[in-house]
């Protein structure tokens, strides 16, 4: 059977003369592009104040229908999340199926997910969404119920139909629930483990498309790690949403954690941050977050206060942040270059990684210190250590027992501080 390909007109109200109005309507036109619908126009619309029963005025109403029939189109996309009764309105009144910003996003998270969990997170979202809508289905459910008597005959059975489903839904969406505590809790327990290792964690954030998968896979790189431990990387919105922790070894035995997160996007669906909150948690742990920007984008300031407001909104505070300008080859930057917590680069030509990781070095390892110690020789199970988790600088032996300079955490440096000279 051939695919009915999806052609749209996206719809927009822009309020109070919004500065990130048309920049959200491009962004909504990608994100249909996203699900391969062809985006055939546009129609917007400048409001005080949207309307209650249709989000546009009544009179737009007819233009948009012209419209839609004109360039021969079979869908209409809202850019903002419509109110079940909204929906029922538009479609009654444009005759065609109308969707929002909300249901595009779910659906796009939907195709991308791949691991359990952001499967289960995705569907409950997509159901919480959907709850308050079944409603909508009222007038289309038939009501041919019959029969005299009273009680469950007298019911139409569209309204029987609309129950059940509810209370599927409504099932289904505790299920889910009970399923996410207990991935919530396993998450819990690595992190506390993580947290026991002392490895210092890095979390990678960012816009949808800034290039942090691109980031993290040339960090690892750089560490020589393997093929198989690289992370999904291509020129999409969402290409990752699973959460990936991969370590990063440097040459002077230390080792950092990398985290890398979904990617943000305005106006997320409160039901997918609510959904997706543990997954974005992983952030709140982290002793430094890596803020990946796309410096070739116009709006890029504000894709920055997006995913502020977005991490604030999860609890991520208070994190000691680098800002990673991605990209700068294509916004004609000088590149690499650095300025106190930020950086100018582009990962897909490997320029800044290095100036990367020095910044990333100077605040995860600034509890350092270079001491000297004399460690006797019946102790060698401490030189062992120390050439372990230390950066040896020196080592000699003495009558005395291995003197060893070294580099080594604060917390180190007391654990053996009799043995300091």
């Amino acid at each position: 059977m051939e695919e009915l390909q999806e052609k749209a007109v996206l719809v927009g109200v822009n309020l109070h003369n919004d500065l990130h109005f048309d920049y959200s309507i491009e962004e909504l036109g990608n994100l249909a592009e996203a699900l391969n619908v062809e985006v055939v126009g546009v129609v917007t619309q400048n409001l005080e104040r949207v309307n209650p029963s249709h989000y546009v005025g009544t009179g737009k109403i007819e233009e948009i229908k012209r419209y839609y029939e004109a360039v021969d189109a079979n869908l209409v996309i809202f850019d903002d999340e419509l109110s079940p009764s909204q929906i029922r309105n538009l479609e009654r009144d444009l005759e065609c199926k109308v969707i929002d910003r909300t249901m595009l996003i779910l659906d796009i998270f939907a195709r991308r997910a791949k691991s359990k969990e952001a499967q289960m997170q995705v569907e409950l979202a997509q159901l919480q969404y959907m709850l308050p809508r079944l409603v909508g289905l009222r007038d289309s459910l038939s009501r041919q119920g019959g029969g005299t008597g009273g009680g469950f005959k007298n019911r139409g059975a569209g309204e029987t139909k609309l129950e059940l489903d509810r209370r599927k839904i409504e099932d289904q969406i505790a299920k889910l629930h009970k399923e996410l505590v207990s991935v919530k809790e396993q998450r819990e327990t690595q992190r506390k483990q993580r947290r026991k290792s002392e490895i210092p964690i890095v979390s990678i954030v960012g816009y949808t498309n800034a290039g942090k998968s691109t980031i993290m896979n040339q960090l690892l790189q750089n560490s020589s790690q393997e093929e198989h431990k690289q992370v999904f990387e291509k020129n999409m919105l969402f290409a990752t949403l699973e959460t990936s922790v991969r370590q990063i070894s440097l040459p002077d035995n230390k080792s950092f954690l990398l985290t890398d997160t979904v990617g943000f996007v305005s106006k997320l669906p409160h039901h997918l941050v609510k959904a997706f909150r543990s997954t974005l948690e992983e952030a709140r742990d982290a002793d430094l977050l890596l803020h990946v920007v796309d410096a070739s984008n116009p709006e890029n300031q504000y894709m920055m206060e997006v995913t502020n407001d977005t991490l604030e909104a999860v609890g991520v505070v208070d994190v000691p942040t680098i800002n990673v300008f991605n990209k700068a080859d294509l916004a004609n930057l000088a590149y690499p270059y650095t300025n106190h917590n930020q950086i100018w680069m582009s990962a897909k030509e490997r320029k800044g990684i290095d100036e990367l990781l020095q910044l990333i070095r100077s605040h995860i390892f600034k509890d350092y210190v270079t001491c000297t110690l004399c460690i006797p020789y019946e102790k060698g199970e401490i030189v062992s250590y120390l050439n372990e988790y230390a950066h040896i600088l020196e080592t000699s032996y003495e009558e005395s027992g291995t003197v060893v300079k070294a580099e080594v955490k604060e917390a180190i440096m007391q654990k053996y501080k009799q043995y300091l000279i």
